[in-house]
């Protein structure tokens, strides 16, 4: 994983990511003794530093990563076992590292687990790390004991909502089951995180119809493919259909992963990006826009300071405010993460 030109030692991937294979368990806990320390160290010296060419020059809230612990006695559902460069232990200690000097305060987590228990396990560790200010866990709407989960969750302030797949909604929008439980989600104030493809916008604005009182985060910009031309006419006109619900959000986030074909190197200028960008700016506008890295699935494709570099260029263009806005403010207004800086 690159680390900043700041951070004051190279924090080591797992020697199971680097070889593609499994390490032992006593190699697992050499590879973690050194990676504490590493951490300790990094930790304790890494500043936030405004002239980090990534830099925004404003706090930042990273609402979309992913932490697990596939050395867990139960393992991970995700990642597999075969991905070389994911599946290793990602937990906040990394991602602080990593991330302070760019001027990232806090972040708020996605589940990509299905197991409930997995809900739990990532609030104990929020419990831990107090970067950790919000969680969007993993609930399926409209199955049997979906209520009884909700209220456990629920006492947990760092619970902030959670996160569901296009072919789950679109199935739901016609069970009066799916529907009823998240008029429940809307009354508690909590998010609906909602992923998939550039269909899943039409779904959405229907969803929204439906539960006007919903707050609605669509990940990943629906998906939508970036070759450096003009954007496709059905994640256009979805993304139109949403913006006419005032509690549908976007997270322009996983632009990296989003390039058509994913050949040679990822295009590391804005403008590459801009007929989405300027799209979902047009009809969102500074105040319903929020930043997400999707990291670690991010570095797959570029390391974090580009990932940032990119949305910072682009946003800079839009004034000051407006980035304030779109790094931390936002963020603040959808998820109200707690003790969020």
């Amino acid at each position: 994983m690159p680390t900043s030109p700041e951070s004051p030692v190279d924090l080591p991937l797992c020697p199971a990511a680097s070889e593609g294979r499994l390490l032992s368990r006593r190699g697992l806990l050499q590879w973690g003794v050194s990676t504490g320390l590493a951490l300790a160290i990094a930790q304790r010296n890494v500043l936030a530093n405004p002239q980090h060419p990534a830099h925004p020059g404003c706090p930042v809230i990273d609402t979309h990563t992913h932490f697990y612990d596939p050395t867990r006695p139960e393992g991970v559902p995700w990642p597999g076992k075969g991905d070389a460069i994911l599946y290793r232990p990602v937990l906040p200690p990394e991602f602080v590292a990593l991330t302070k000097p760019m001027g990232v305060t806090s972040t708020v987590v996605v589940e990509a687990s299905p197991w409930y228990d997995d809900n739990a396990w990532l609030l104990r560790l929020a419990e831990q790390h107090p970067a950790l200010t919000g969680i969007v866990g993993n609930l399926t709407p409209g199955e049997e004991g979906f209520v009884d989960k909700l209220t456990t969750l629920v006492k947990n302030p760092r619970f902030r909502g959670f996160r569901i797949n296009h072919g789950l909604l679109a199935q739901g929008l016609g069970a009066k089951s799916f529907i009823d439980d998240l008029a429940r989600v809307a009354e508690h104030g909590l998010v609906l995180d909602v992923n998939g493809g550039p269909e899943l916008t039409a779904d959405v604005a229907r969803l929204a119809t439906r539960l006007p009182n919903l707050t609605i985060a669509i990940n990943h910009l629906a998906n939508v493919k970036h070759d450096g031309q003009a954007v496709p006419k059905l994640w256009r006109d979805g993304m139109t259909a949403c913006a006419a619900h005032p509690r549908v959000w976007v997270k322009v986030s996983a632009l990296v992963e989003g390039v058509a074909g994913q050949k040679g190197e990822i295009p590391t200028d804005a403008a590459f990006y801009r007929p989405a960008l300027d799209h979902v700016w047009s009809l969102f506008g500074p105040d319903r826009l929020v930043y997400g890295s999707d990291w670690p699935v991010s570095a797959r494709f570029a390391p974090y300071e580009t990932v940032l570099r990119l949305v910072k260029d682009y946003f800079a263009s839009h004034g000051a405010e407006a980035t304030k806005k779109y790094f931390a403010g936002n963020a603040t207004r959808l998820y109200q993460p707690v003790d969020a800086t």
